[in-house]
């Protein structure tokens, strides 16, 4: 009787197999066709008597399950979900083929970043669309499909902009607690014909270009840790949920495992000012100035965050100390510029407060004197900007705007043309 029981089986499980590795081979052919309904159709056939079944078609069964919700998210198929099956069942058979013989694993993961870039490209479009949560969704499974860690910063970022702080706070944390920077390497070299310094790739892609004569002085650059930029958003996030404790506690975590981050220092001094904590900030300033007293972009970095606290006449100073260490910052004289030219706000406010009275008009002429006089204090700062770089588009375009307003014509001109073959 045993022996009878043991054959029976063995016929069982044999007919199991030949289903399941028809239903596999329906499911590929599907996939082939673009048929993801048919694909999918037949794996729910076999889904039941998997876990039993032998180990090829285990691979297997994952490889073209993910590969089938994959397709369904192309095709927009219950997305975000299907991404996320994809994601789930693809990296289920890396898994399971670390401990057995591996096939599919190679084009699994070829897969995953094929959709990943998929993703990531989709979610720029919502962001040019203003769709930021939806894209911030998208680059987060672009993350999960590859690991990279890029997606998962871009990914917080966009969640912030859709004002989905408990979301931003979740990633960002998660940034922090592996350790991510987000610096590289970059491949940079001087375009002979346009005088812009562009990042070439690769270093061999940037050899190649100075070797055919297109570009000259090579560099290697390291890209700024975002790490300051993450602690900050943790704190900001944190303090505005009242969480001050907690903000203050992610700020001295990561100072204390970079004490010589200058741009961490100064993250720290413009939570303490968010919270109103003056004192505190002014100490953590002049830690900074004693810390690195030649540093440009310190001074740069001061003269951003004190204009953004509204004391416009220091960040000048900070601005004007950072261009005699650095002189042909074309950021510093950019700000700079926009220092003087956020004067002009007060100017048109008190304007349009005015009447008609004689008084009213007296005082309009002489605040509209006041307004000319900001846009002639401001041409200086971006005609020298336009001297160190005669390319820069944000220069032109002011400096037209300014002219225009000024009745400055030939001028005007002049910088309207440029603008044109600028943004040709």
């Amino acid at each position: 009787m045993k022996k009878r029981i043991l054959i029976a089986s063995a016929v069982l499980f044999s007919t199991f197999a030949i289903a399941q590795k028809k239903e596999l081979r329906d499911a590929e052919k599907a996939l082939e066709n673009g048929s993801v309904a048919e694909a999918k159709t037949a794996l729910d056939g076999i889904s039941g008597s998997i876990d039993a079944a032998d180990e090829k078609y285990k691979s297997q069964y994952y490889f073209l399950l993910g590969k089938t919700y994959g397709e369904m998210g192309k095709k927009g198929l219950e997305v975000p979900q299907s991404y996320q099956l994809a994601a789930e069942n693809l990296n289920k058979l890396i898994e399971f083929e670390k401990g057995t013989k591996v096939k599919y694993t190679e084009e699994a993961k070829a897969y995953m970043n094929q959709m990943a870039n998929d993703l990531v490209n989709s979610a720029v479009e919502d962001n040019k669309n203003n769709k930021y949560a939806e894209g911030a969704d998208k680059l987060y499974l672009a993350y999960e499909l590859s690991g990279n860690a890029d997606y998962l910063y871009y990914a917080a970022s966009g969640a912030v902009q859709a004002e989905q702080y408990e979301k931003s706070l979740e990633y960002y944390l998660a940034l922090k607690d592996m350790g991510y920077t987000g610096e590289s390497t970059q491949y940079v070299a001087t375009n002979k014909e346009t005088g812009q310094v562009e990042d070439l790739g690769t270093e061999s892609n940037r050899d190649l270009m100075v070797k055919a004569g297109t570009h000259i002085n090579p560099e290697e650059q390291k890209t700024e840790s975002r790490l300051p930029e993450i602690v900050k958003n943790i704190g900001l996030i944190y303090s505005q949920q009242g969480e001050t404790e907690k903000a203050i506690a992610a700020m001295k975590d990561a100072r204390a495992a970079n004490p010589e981050d200058i741009n961490l220092l100064l993250t720290e001094a413009n939570l303490y000012i968010k919270l109103g904590d003056k004192e505190k900030f002014r100490a953590l300033m002049e830690e900074a100035i004693q810390k690195d007293p030649n540093n440009p972009v310190l001074f740069y970095n001061l003269g951003v965050i004190t204009a953004e606290q509204g004391d416009h006449e220091k960040a000048m100073e900070y601005y004007q100390r950072s261009l005699e260490l650095d002189p042909k910052s074309e950021n510093t004289y950019l700000n700079m510029a926009s220092e003087v030219l956020s004067r002009e706000q007060g100017i048109v406010d008190e304007m349009n407060g005015l009447g008609n009275t004689s008084a009213d008009n007296k005082r309009y002429d002489e605040l509209k004197g006041e307004r000319e006089q900001v846009y002639r204090d401001a041409i200086p700062y971006l005609e020298k900007l336009l001297e160190i770089n005669p390319n820069n588009v944000d220069a032109t375009r002011t400096l037209m705007n300014i002219y225009g307003n000024i009745g400055e014509t030939a001028k005007f001109k002049e910088m309207k043309d440029k603008l044109s073959t600028l943004e040709q």
